[in-house]
């Protein structure tokens, strides 16, 4: 299977975010764009962070889902989202590509890590907000999401802000929702092909919208069944900032979802998009 590639920023691009006709679909990738520290950027990183205090068997110690199954099932819940929230504490400054997108007033901004950068961009630049929250089903069992305001605040029903901040692996703040391991994992998997764990207000303003993919990779099958799924009958086009040549698995996963890969350094495409550069027709 062939997918679309082009080595220019599309002007396409920079001008649906602009329009709100294209919204951000944001990964891990996304914290290198910060200066000064960040928590952990990548699975591995954070896997080796959980389990540098909780003995876990060699041959899962790099893989994130699984170490956190062992720490769940072998020290209690508490202690794997207490390694989660330390591992988040450090807030990572916003970047200038943060800032820009906070400004956007995009209907929809969906990121899949647990840093609460976004969040910090989003509540500076002051606009009409709030974001929804994948939940665990063993804390929250029957409960799929939880909604917060802009001042961090749990809300009892689903509002109708300007921007609606989507994370559905969770956050270190405002309250500590973790997806993480594999139960976790499992339990969205079985019903988020009927859609059941989304938000029915993602869902209804992605009707109308194509996804960016920005600090994304899709090498694994988690951040492709999401994606997959979260895409699920918008209206596109979507693209994907991906320099690195795709794995083979990646190349399906675009081919499959229509996806045009943008072949270019995240940071370069981060600097023509805050500075406003002409990008190419």
């Amino acid at each position: 299977m062939s997918f679309a590639s082009v080595t220019a920023l599309p002007a396409a691009v920079a001008d649906g975010l602009a329009a709100g006709t294209l919204v951000p679909y944001l990964g891990p990738g996304l914290l290198a764009l910060c200066t000064g520290p960040t928590p952990p950027a990548d699975p591995m990183a954070l896997a080796l962070q959980l389990t540098a205090k909780v003995s876990v068997p060699g041959k899962i110690k790099n893989r994130l889902t699984a170490a956190a199954q062992f720490i769940e099932n072998f020290k209690h819940r508490k202690t794997l989202v207490n390694g989660m929230t330390e591992a988040f504490a450090l807030q990572a400054a916003p970047s200038p590509l943060h800032r820009w997108i906070a400004m956007l007033g995009a209907p929809l901004v969906v990121d899949t890590w647990y840093d609460d950068t976004m969040r910090q961009a989003l509540a500076a630049a002051d606009g009409a907000w709030a974001e929804v929250q994948g939940l665990s089903q063993s804390e929250h069992f029957g409960t799929w999401v939880g909604w917060y305001g802009a001042d961090g605040a749990a809300l009892a029903d689903a509002p109708t802000p300007t921007t609606v901040l989507y994370k559905p692996w969770g956050s270190g703040e405002p309250a500590g929702n973790f997806l993480v391991s594999d139960s976790d994992f499992v339990e969205v998997l079985t019903e988020i092909d009927i859609q059941t764990p989304i938000p029915a207000l993602v869902q209804q303003r992605r009707a109308a919208l194509g996804f960016v993919f920005l600090g994304c990779r899709f090498n694994d099958q988690l951040p492709r069944a999401f994606a997959r799924q979260i895409m699920k009958r918008s209206a596109g086009p979507h693209f994907a900032v991906l320099a690195d040549e795709p794995t083979r698995m990646e190349a399906r996963f675009l081919a499959e979802q229509g996806i045009t890969r943008i072949a270019l350094p995240l940071d370069q495409v981060a600097a023509q998009l805050v500075a406003g550069v002409p990008a190419v027709a």
